[in-house]
């Protein structure tokens, strides 16, 4: 699941080659990653500047390849153990960085806060996303994970925000390609993977909507780093409650994938991401959506000998044109 929530706000570590604004203890709480970025300010009208191509790169490329990324961790490490670690050490890292730059530690009730998002978005979301990928190839899982707007739409019933007509084709849309690929023979040979990334994409989604509506994390990035804390310990202790343990000597390849998704997947993309929103249009932040499912697909049948049917091709294809439409009236003005 890779569609993230966080709070925008100028802060990130100085992970890449775009500038990467100073914290400002006063800046607006972040919205959600894993919805379409609708109040992210435009950027100026004219050619991109290399810096986006770059944060661009970032989001399409490394989020894309995370999911193989995960596959190859499972190896050495069982799905909460290897996700509760990443997001802990991860979380632990940003948010010293975050303090030594001058960010306040969160509050009380925002590290409350934190536990809520974190164990529904991480714990449940990611846990879950890392557990279908046992038993079901990588591409099929993020190609799942891309309903994740259409669900947040449909939450945000509970908070009187109604979708527009074109809103609705797309949900409507994006849950026939859904279900085409529930059809799939990938999803049809593993009920239990099936299950695993559904209920994924449930806790994702609701924790995006909760992040944004009625448990707002700390300012910048010192909120996601709590988040992530706070979801990495609630994996942790689901993976001793399965009584998960890893293989010891870890294989290399799972060290290196485990590493890659703490340093690029957790730090460098998503510091580029919430540079995206803070100064890139919404619609190109959010392109992310439809270039990672085709990215994760193609590595998975390229590296990992993956197979995809021409029906789920299909089936993928109907779904990101569910989040198009999604994406085209985020773009125009509420009337």
């Amino acid at each position: 699941m890779k569609m993230r929530c966080a709070w925008l706000a100028a802060g990130g570590l100085h992970t890449m080659e775009c500038p990467i604004p100073e914290y400002d203890p006063k800046a607006a709480p972040m919205s959600s990653l894993a919805s379409p970025a609708s109040h992210a300010p435009a950027s100026a009208r004219g050619g991109l500047p290399p810096w986006i191509w770059l944060c661009l790169a970032a989001t399409w490329l490394v989020w894309g390849s995370t999911y193989l990324a995960i596959k190859y961790a499972l190896i050495s490490f069982p799905p909460f153990l290897q996700m509760g670690s990443r997001f802990l050490f991860a979380g632990v890292v940003l948010a010293v960085w975050m303090r030594w730059r001058g960010a306040p530690w969160p509050t009380w009730r925002q590290w409350r806060h934190a536990l809520v998002v974190g164990a529904l978005m991480l714990g449940g979301g990611m846990g879950g996303t890392a557990h279908a990928e046992v038993s079901v190839g990588s591409g099929l899982v993020v190609a799942f994970i891309a309903v994740v707007p259409l669900l947040i739409a449909l939450l945000n019933l509970l908070w009187g925000i109604r979708p527009a007509p074109l809103e609705w084709l797309g949900i409507a849309l994006g849950l026939v390609g859904v279900l085409m690929l529930t059809q799939g023979s990938g999803f049809r040979s593993s009920p239990a993977g099936l299950a695993a990334i559904a209920i994924a994409c449930v806790c994702w989604s609701l924790g995006s909507v909760l992040s944004q509506r009625a448990l707002p994390l700390a300012p910048g990035a010192m909120g996601f780093a709590s988040e992530m804390v706070c979801g990495g310990l609630v994996l942790m202790g689901l993976a001793a409650l399965s009584g998960e343990r890893a293989l010891w000597p870890p294989q290399p390849v799972a060290v290196a994938a485990w590493t890659y998704l703490v340093v690029f997947g957790s730090l460098v993309a998503f510091n580029a991401y919430m540079l995206l929103l803070a100064k890139a249009p919404a619609a190109l932040a959010s392109s992310y959506t439809f270039v990672n499912p085709v990215i994760a697909m193609l590595l998975g049948v390229w590296i990992a000998h993956e197979t995809v049917t021409r029906f789920e091709w299909y089936a993928v294809g109907v779904v990101l044109a569910g989040v198009l439409l999604l994406l085209v009236q985020h773009g125009r003005p509420r009337r």
